[in-house]
């Protein structure tokens, strides 16, 4: 297990090496120029090429890109084109937020989608089997940003249980995560439903059921973990889905977590900031899939890691 984990940990390499190469490929391609807009309306040609190549943007594409790397392993993003201060400081700042809501938001998808799934897949053809179904279609299909509108327009406009907007306690917490989870919980419920129903028609479920085990110990303890693996695996996808997620949720709700930043620094061409922005996302979803691969073994010992 140990020799795996080193060795995916090595795989990251390329890869943020490959996402870090083609976000900072897509801001070159942006029209407008970062210097331009800090040097404001007005600024003198001389005024602006002497912020270029302050910036280093008067440097080769690729001289860039190397310099930024090679300070970007120990920690140097470079700093914020807007604010002057270090990429790193301001992302530590904002990421909490925005990792409590993306584990709020996990979680109601794992425990709603799985309790939905079992419920469904136990009760199959019933009318709680259709229902379930049909709400999870629902919340496959509604778009997260439109949902976070209805949300805030019944429980907080005109019931008022809820903030409209903001960050700082519990209550201001539910909403955000129900958007960003409920279309997860939608998916997870299909998948652990359609898992169980594999599962509960093998002969060992039988055999269980033959020896007069309770219901719920033939379902909890031999059908579902038997059932987990695709569920894992639609739960790791999601948390990545999830941290894109934050950008709209975010936005809506007036939250300032890490996806209203990169959005912000979009807007801006604060270039260091995106970089630096969604190169920490990547790793936080890299090192994500390498704990999903850990829980398959968990799971199923026959899982070969190699």
């Amino acid at each position: 297990m140990f020799v795996f984990i080193i060795r995916r940990v090595l795989q990251t390499i390329p890869v943020l090496l490959g996402v870090s190469l083609v976000v900072f490929l897509i801001m070159q391609m942006v029209p407008g120029d970062p210097a331009t807009l800090l040097a404001g309306e007005g600024a003198t040609k001389e005024t602006i090429e002497s912020l270029r190549h302050e910036l280093g943007l008067d440097r080769p594409i690729l001289y860039q890109y190397v310099d930024y790397i090679l300070h970007a392993v120990q920690g140097d993003f470079g700093e914020s084109l807007r604010s002057s201060r270090p990429v790193l400081d301001e992302i530590m700042v904002r990421l909490p937020i925005t990792l409590e809501l993306a584990l709020a938001s996990i979680f109601i998808t794992v425990v709603l989608g799985m309790l939905a799934g079992i419920i469904s897949a136990t009760k199959q053809y019933s009318a709680a089997d259709i229902s379930i179904m049909i709400v999870a279609l629902l919340g496959i299909s509604l778009p997260s940003f439109w949902l976070g509108l209805m949300l805030i327009y019944f429980f907080s406009v005109n019931l008022h249980l809820f903030p409209v907007s903001g960050w700082g306690t519990f209550r201001h917490m539910i909403l955000p995560a129900i958007t960003l989870g409920a279309g997860g919980a939608a998916i997870v419920a299909r998948m652990t439903r359609s898992s169980m129903l594999e599962v509960v028609r093998q002969d060992y479920i039988r055999t269980a059921r033959a020896k007069g085990l309770k219901e719920y110990i033939i379902i909890y303890k031999h059908g579902l973990k038997n059932a987990l693996i695709p569920v894992i695996t639609v739960v790791g996808l999601q948390f990545g889905a999830l941290l894109g997620g934050t950008v709209l949720t975010e936005s809506v709700f007036a939250i300032n977590g890490l996806g209203r930043l990169i959005v912000d620094a979009i807007r801006t061409r604060d270039l260091p900031m995106v970089q630096g922005g969604v190169l920490i996302a990547s790793v936080i979803f890299v090192f994500m899939n390498l704990a999903v691969d850990v829980l398959y073994r968990y799971f199923n010992k026959r899982i070969d890691l190699n």
